[in-house]
């Protein structure tokens, strides 16, 4: 049974709305390539979790959670003006970088990696949304627990699933 500490497999398939909108689909994950974690640990919107709770292998689900409580809602201050200046490279600026759509990894001035979106550009200005590309939009989950094991201590204190591919 899912509970703390738990370590779950599942697939599912994620779509995503505005307000009552059409459901978008925006990714899934299959028996060939689950996903696997930690259950209990923090790491996850906690209502997918609390929608889980207490599943069991075979199990299937289907749920949805609003924006409010998965991603959040839109923040305005999330979305900024930067000078053109700032993607400057050796003097010259790609024009291709600044195009709408364009997500593009960046930093604040205390040196924190974030990841923007490009919006709009002018000669003087790029427009960048910095919110998560979910935030404003109600999540639909459907899916099937596939496997459901105790985690290791290493794992427990480490917070982590170990599948032997990552490295610390």
């Amino acid at each position: 049974m899912i509970a703390k500490d738990k370590v779950v497999s599942l697939t599912y398939d994620l779509h995503s709305s505005e307000n009552n909108d059409e459901k978008v689909f925006v990714e899934s994950a299959k028996v060939e390539k689950p996903f696997t974690f930690l259950f209990g640990t923090g790491s996850l919107i906690p209502q997918f979790e609390g929608n889980l709770a207490g599943k069991k292998t075979g199990d299937k689900f289907e749920f949805d959670i609003d924006a409010a409580n998965a991603y959040g809602m839109i923040d305005k201050q999330a979305i900024v003006e930067i000078p053109v200046k700032a993607f400057e490279v050796d003097g010259e600026v790609d024009k291709k970088m600044m195009e709408p759509g364009t997500v593009l990894p960046m930093s604040d001035q205390e040196g924190n990696r974030m990841v923007g979106r490009v919006l709009s550009s002018d000669d003087d200005n790029v427009q960048m949304d910095f919110n998560h590309p979910l935030a404003g939009k109600n999540l639909h989950f459907k899916g099937e627990v596939l496997s459901i094991r105790d985690a290791s201590a290493e794992e427990i204190d480490h917070g982590h699933v170990h599948d032997g591919t990552h490295h610390h």
